[in-house]
């Protein structure tokens, strides 16, 4: 279904906001409205939302339809409503329906959060990508056959998934003073927990307030990725559309291969409640703070021909430039192969299984 019935509301302005926030801001924090065609959970039925309508200290589920026939689905949105004003936080898991414990650990979190202490809005997707969930389909979905970490902005007219990424980008993150895009490594992916975000030089106080957030979230390792984005290049990664837009966004990447590990549940919700403490949504104790490691800037490794890929160094391990990081051999098990580092570093994400293919990054090294 295309999107074009959505509305955005006037302003109003808030006043306990951190102090940061509220000069990149101008004081005010945006109101959504959304007019569309939504189905609700349970009974499918049309709504009209309205954010600054909700009562204070309140709950609001629904759904929006996308698509439409064999392809149509939804996502799936929860508003918590703060007893007092405050900044608009949005948290956005599934976006990889394969990538669990983001979205194990945000369904914990939606039935933890305590609207009666809470300042502002917090906006949750817990599942971005429904089709690619149920359908236990790595990176892409099942519906359409595209990545939705791919789409971005997308399109109101598209298929479903370009059609979510038109939602999140036209609706959600607009609306959004914070954007919290969460990840783990998918099926095949060996990945190091961290925090990233944009180095966005163009927008310096929305970079700092992310880089000073990364630092607070409880994660060991930040990194900062470099931006070159114009403004009329497609985004494609959903907290990178938001950077593009002037939003302060940031990542968690929590998790690997395509498991569960409560760790990196326990990780990611600690870090959200971190974030939630720093902008001061939420008066929590016992945060507590860890050394970081910064890692700004990092080397692709990709693969050099398909085969099956052979390596004993996992995510976290430390490598040297001219270290071999591991072989390719071909069906018959001759070898083909030797993968060498580029790069003094870490091991940030890898290629965890054995095939592999052409062109694909099969090491990201930070350093």
């Amino acid at each position: 279904m295309p999107f074009d019935r959505i509305m955005i509301s006037k302003r109003h302005s808030f006043s306990t906001f951190e102090p940061n926030m509220m000069k990149m801001r101008s004081l005010k924090l945006m109101v959504l409205t959304l007019t569309l065609m939504a189905m609700n959970v349970l009974n499918s039925k049309a709504q009209t939302i309205d954010v600054s309508k909700l009562k204070p200290a309140s709950r609001t589920d629904t759904s929006f339809v996308v698509g439409s026939g064999d392809t149509q689905s939804h996502l799936p949105m929860i508003i918590f409503k703060g007893k007092e004003k405050g900044p608009v936080f949005t948290i956005v898991a599934g976006i990889h329906g394969y990538e669990y414990p983001p979205i194990v650990a945000v369904q914990e979190l939606i039935n933890e959060i305590d609207v009666q202490t809470l300042k502002g809005t917090l906006i949750v997707l817990p599942m971005a990508n429904v089709a690619a969930f149920y359908g236990r389909t790595p990176f892409l979905n099942p519906l359409d056959a595209k990545n939705l970490n791919n789409a971005f902005p997308g399109s109101a007219n598209g298929t479903v998934t370009e059609q979510i990424a038109h939602l999140i980008s036209t609706v959600i993150i607009p609306q959004s003073d914070v954007f919290l895009d969460i990840h783990a490594g998918d099926a095949n992916e060996d990945l190091l927990p961290f925090v990233c975000y944009y180095n966005n030089t163009s927008t310096p106080k929305q970079t700092a307030l992310a880089r000073t957030l990364s630092l607070a979230s409880g994660f060991e390792y930040v990194v900062a990725y470099p931006y070159t984005l114009t403004e009329t290049e497609p985004a494609k990664y959903a907290f990178k559309q938001a950077t593009q837009k002037g939003i302060t966004a940031l990542s968690f990447e929590a998790g690997k291969l395509g498991n569960v590990q409560t760790d990196q549940v326990r990780a990611i919700k600690v870090g959200v409640y971190s974030l939630l403490s720093h902008l001061k949504m939420q008066s929590l104790k016992n945060i507590s703070k860890v050394k970081t490691i910064s890692l700004d800037n990092q080397v692709y490794i990709k693969v050099p021909q398909s085969g099956l890929f052979y390596s004993e160094l996992k995510a976290g391990d430390k490598v040297k430039k001219g270290e071999k990081l591991g072989y390719i051999a071909n069906e018959f098990g001759t070898k083909l192969e030797d993968v060498v580092s580029t790069a003094d570093g870490i091991i940030l994400y890898k290629i965890g299984t054995p095939p592999v293919n052409k062109g694909e990054t099969l090491f990201c090294i930070g350093y």
